[in-house]
């Protein structure tokens, strides 16, 4: 955030928020960009994050970091974490081809290796690789030598990680205690590329086919008022698909919206029929909602979010933090007064 914004923001009384971080692959890196530019307004002060698939590896580094650190050690532990993605990425086969680094094109769409696992991926099971494939996924040890468990759980920022259980098709939420690596990477789990990952006896899929985030935990589990919710696949596009590529794209975006546009359409109509004078009520009713998006991320294909490249990673950042600017210079004053989020316009139609 400017300067400017910074000095107007600097003697507000301390409030409360939850974050809610949607998932992405390499694309949460924009989040990344965004939790980094909240900490430079220190009245804010996080209670809570709602996060799936790499928004839950966000909020459980960034909750890791805070409690080690505050605000530097939360800065200092993402960018630990998204290096080590990005270190981890130089030896995957998903890399751009020559012509795409002349053109400055971050997409993998014409990428061999993802060409091929792409086609794989619609005739060949996860399981045709063996039992331990899945144990393979360089992102266990990366979490495993990022976050101390054992401290995170102790933590006072609460935790709402969700993962799809596979045999009810039912979202899972565990809470910060029940955090662990096998958590976040069953909320981060493709099927078409892992194993599920088993937990309880219960095998888990990616949290995105059930909630993307899961908001509801806020609402009903914390004391804030204000959401953040930082969305990183477009909800809107201006032009509809044409190519077999393109559809498969925007089919992906409204898979992994719908749940979160579903759950949202829902806070709306509470806050229209709810009985202010209840209890739960007056939670749903007094919710204030803000969303940091950017239309940047509109212009990248589904492919790029196998895209690690340190230098994507860092792009991908510093949008997060232009757009937290943005929604600092048009509705900060909006924060812990009103909800900036149109609430009414899911509701058209209905």
């Amino acid at each position: 955030m400017s300067e400017e914004g910074n000095t107007d923001q600097s003697e507000r009384e301390p409030l409360l928020v939850d974050l809610a971080l949607q998932g992405g692959g390499s694309h949460g890196a924009f989040a990344w960009g965004v939790l980094d530019r909240l900490l430079d307004y220190p009245w804010l002060k996080v209670e809570a994050i709602s996060g799936t698939s790499a928004g839950a590896m966000n909020a459980a580094v960034f909750a890791y970091g805070m409690t080690e650190g505050g605000p530097e050690g939360a800065r200092k532990a993402l960018e630990t974490f998204w290096r080590s993605v990005s270190q981890a990425a130089r030896f995957s086969p998903f890399q751009r081809t020559p012509l795409d680094w002349m053109m400055g094109n971050w997409t993998l769409d014409y990428s061999p290796a993802y060409i091929m696992a792409d086609t794989m991926a619609r005739f060949v099971s996860p399981y045709a690789f063996g039992p331990f494939a899945s144990e393979t996924n360089p992102l266990r040890r990366i979490l495993e030598e990022t976050i101390d468990f054992r401290v995170l759980a102790e933590g006072p920022i609460k935790l709402f990680i969700t993962a799809t259980n596979v045999r009810t098709g039912r979202g899972r939420v565990f809470r910060r205690d029940e955090v662990t690596p096998d958590v976040l990477l069953a909320s981060a789990c493709l099927p078409t590329l892992y194993q599920p990952v088993v937990i309880d006896g219960e095998a888990y899929w990616d949290g995105g086919y059930s909630g993307n985030p899961t908001i509801a935990p806020l609402v009903r589990e914390c004391e804030s008022f204000d959401t953040f919710l930082v969305q990183i696949n477009p909800v809107n596009r201006p032009d509809v698909p044409i190519t077999a590529r393109d559809i498969l794209n925007r089919v992906n975006e409204v898979s992994f919206n719908a749940t979160l546009l579903k759950e949202l359409k829902m806070v709306a109509l509470m806050r229209k029929v709810a009985d202010p004078g209840n209890s739960e009520g007056r939670l749903w009713g007094e919710m204030r909602l803000h969303r940091i998006s950017s239309e940047a991320m509109v212009e990248l294909s589904a492919s790029s979010k196998l895209n690690a490249e340190w230098a994507f990673l860092k792009m991908l950042k510093q949008e997060g933090q232009r757009a937290a600017d943005n929604f600092a210079r048009d509705h900060g004053k909006d924060v812990g007064v009103r909800s900036s989020f149109d609430f009414d316009a899911l509701l058209e139609g209905v």
